[in-house]
């Protein structure tokens, strides 16, 4: 395969590109994988936490796990005065005082670490808290992070603040599969990125998520463009907000049905097609250059 080293006759510079969308379905880890897949050596992480789909593409021999952990807090009732400042401290509501015992709600505690502190009795310590994995493997040339959430937990910030901080380490291009949306998981993978794309649909469903995901990536002041996927050769109302709103357009991914029944069966399109592989392979040009 031709690498991007080849085509501009220059190293890559290290950079970490953020691929969001405002919506779920739009096409994200599609595009994630391929652009990883284009760059050498590259870093793919994969953020979407409660349903992180990019090991379907980019296949892993040997599996390296992390338990992610948070901590918690344990209370010694006999030591415990029944002050409450404890439990009027907690914004999240997972402390009570009921019955002269305190009680602590683990699944609600957000892990801050306040009532440990203001505790005046030294009744509350913290303990770890098991709330998912951080997997590593290798994919050809790409080193995969791949975030995995235990189900019913209240948040996955933690485990995306542990996989930036592994691929703060590393060189070269990092592509990070954010979650779809624009929650805090999001928030956490955008603040980290020196470009951000935006996947969008030809809906009016998917303008409207597109804009809400164009406000998170200005509030971070990031270099974004957008990538319109799924395109008809009707009217698409994101091409068309994209040019109302001068936007810059990355790309256009048609609705292909050789694309799709290669994506649905695990393919990596960009390596299977010539086509695709020079699109994929533009497109890292493009934003290395500035978008």
């Amino acid at each position: 395969m031709i690498s991007i080293r080849d085509i501009i006759g220059v190293g890559i510079r290290e950079m970490k590109v953020a691929v969001l969308s405002g919506k779920g379905g739009t096409g994200k880890t599609f595009v994630s994988v391929n652009l990883a897949t284009v760059a050498e050596n590259s870093i793919y992480a994969d953020c979407d936490i409660e349903e992180p789909n990019g090991h379907i593409f980019l296949k892993l021999g040997e599996v390296e796990r992390e338990k992610v952990n948070v901590k918690i807090p344990v209370v010694d009732n006999d030591k415990c005065n029944g002050c409450r400042i404890c439990v009027d401290f907690c914004r999240y509501n997972a402390l009570a005082y009921i019955n002269k015992n305190l009680i602590i709600f683990d699944d609600i505690c957000h892990s801050c670490g306040g009532c440990t502190l203001l505790c005046p009795e030294d009744a509350l310590h913290e303990v770890d808290r098991g709330i998912g994995v951080i997997e590593k493997g290798i994919s050809d040339d790409v080193t995969v992070y791949t975030g995995i959430l235990n189900v019913g937990e209240i948040s996955g910030v933690p485990i995306i603040e542990n996989i930036m901080d592994k691929v703060d380490n590393g060189q070269g291009t990092t592509i990070i599969d954010c979650p779809p949306g624009t929650a805090c998981t999001v928030i956490e993978t955008v603040k980290n990125a020196d470009y951000c794309i935006i996947v969008a649909e030809p809906s009016i469903f998917g303008v409207h998520n597109l804009n809400m995901a164009i406000d998170l990536v200005k509030l971070f002041d990031k270099p974004f463009g957008v990538v319109l996927n799924k395109c008809l050769p009707d009217f698409d109302p994101a091409e068309a907000y994209c040019q109302e709103n001068s936007i810059k357009i990355l790309a256009k991914i048609p609705f292909d049905r050789e694309l799709g029944k290669l994506n649905a069966d695990g393919y990596i399109i960009s390596k299977e097609s010539p086509k695709y592989q020079e699109l994929f392979t533009h497109l890292l040009d493009s934003i290395e250059k500035g978008g």
